[in-house]
């Protein structure tokens, strides 16, 4: 009898252990099937243009393709416009984009592009043609810390946000 008591409690114990592993493979599995989030460069604002220091908000637009929120962290980032080194830097601000939805944050920045006047007005020059970015950089997502590599190229037509 009192072995018996003692296997039962024995195969209770490995019963709990095997289900609770179970558990944690399984929300693992869960993890592995949500997709990454899609970030963009949505608009680049020019706030204050001096001639060795220049100032710009940055919007961004996180779309969460998952049937679950997804809780952004913050974001790692270097854009170039044209080839040309805009802004690095890091987001450290939570935002919480909804299932199957989207959410937009902006960043203020503050940057020196002596070096590249020449490249700046030229494109500027025309402000129907596009200018195209490379937004590269790294989304930190979760809470348990589960990050996402972002490497996004796209355009943005400055004349869409010139003032008549």
């Amino acid at each position: 009898m009192f072995y018996q008591v003692h296997l039962a409690r024995i195969l209770a114990l490995l019963a709990l252990f095997t289900l609770s592993a179970s558990q944690v493979g399984c929300s693992s599995w869960f993890r592995d099937a949500l997709k990454d989030p899609e970030v963009r460069l949505v608009k680049v604002e020019v706030v204050k243009a001096r001639l060795l220091e220049q100032r710009f908000l940055l919007r961004f637009r996180i779309d969460n393709p998952n049937p679950v929120s997804l809780s952004v962290r913050g974001l790692i980032y270097d854009i170039y416009l044209n080839d040309i080194p805009l802004a690095e830097g890091e987001f450290n601000q939570h935002v919480s984009v909804p299932a199957h939805g989207h959410e937009t944050f902006e960043i203020p920045v503050t940057t020196n592009l002596w070096r590249h006047v020449k490249g700046m007005v030229k494109m500027l020059e025309e402000p129907d043609a596009p200018i195209h970015y490379r937004l590269k950089g790294e989304v930190k997502t979760g809470i348990f810390g589960h990050n996402v590599q972002v490497l996004r190229i796209g355009e943005i037509i400055p004349g869409d946000y010139l003032p008549e």
